[in-house]
């Protein structure tokens, strides 16, 4: 599973994609001031509407398409269409809304899957399924949408614990703000996931919460 930091792109950052580059990722949003995507490394553009949404803020559609504008031609592996917070109805809108001006851009489209979706709401037209929504939801439909789809990512995963279980459930990618923000404890759960992972040793009764 790759692992994408979001809003992350320092020196702890680098240690990291140097040790672990085939298992490391970038996730950028249009708001973010990471300097630009480097394309030696996977890395995949988020629409930045549940950043807006946790800040109190208003999502802006223009900095999400100059965004595109600037960046897609950089081939990512996926664009996250516009979507609404635990709202089916309003993200399954804004899909019909978006979809056909990202499609343009020649970019695989994620479908963020929201609070009471099921596989049967993901459009055709989608090459990655986003699990969003809330907490609670995400991580009790997870294998359900991995079943169903090849290509499943998953938002706001930022504990060992967390990694592992979107691991077993076979996501492809998985992104968090968390991992680079000073916790050495934190990120040191990220390495033992990424070590265990890779070597395929993983010691059950070890697990951590953390």
């Amino acid at each position: 599973m790759i692992v994408m930091p979001s809003a992350n792109t320092g020196f702890d950052c680098g240690v990291f994609f140097g040790k672990y580059p085939d298992r490391m990722g970038h996730l950028f949003t249009p708001i973010d001031k990471n300097g630009e995507p480097r394309t030696e490394y996977k890395w995949a553009i988020d629409n930045g509407v549940f950043g807006a949404w946790n800040a109190g803020e208003e999502w802006s559609g223009d900095a999400f398409y100059s965004f595109l504008e600037k960046y897609s031609w950089l081939n990512p592996e996926w664009v996250a269409v516009p979507d609404w917070v635990a709202d089916r109805e309003m993200t399954l809108s804004l899909w019909e809304k978006h979809s056909p001006a990202i499609q343009a851009f020649g970019l695989p489209m994620a479908f963020v899957a929201q609070d009471g979706m099921t596989p049967d709401d993901v459009p055709s037209s989608a090459s990655v399924v986003f699990m969003g929504g809330s907490t609670e939801w995400k991580w009790k439909n997870l294998t359900t949408f991995t079943a169903n789809f090849p290509r499943v990512h998953v938002g706001r995963v930022n504990a060992y614990r967390l990694l592992w279980m979107a691991h077993e459930a076979g996501a492809e990618s998985c992104d968090g703000t968390g991992w680079f923000r000073g916790n050495r404890k934190q990120l040191a759960g990220l390495e033992r996931y990424l070590t265990e992972s890779q070597s395929a040793n993983r010691a059950q009764s070890e697990m951590e919460l953390t």
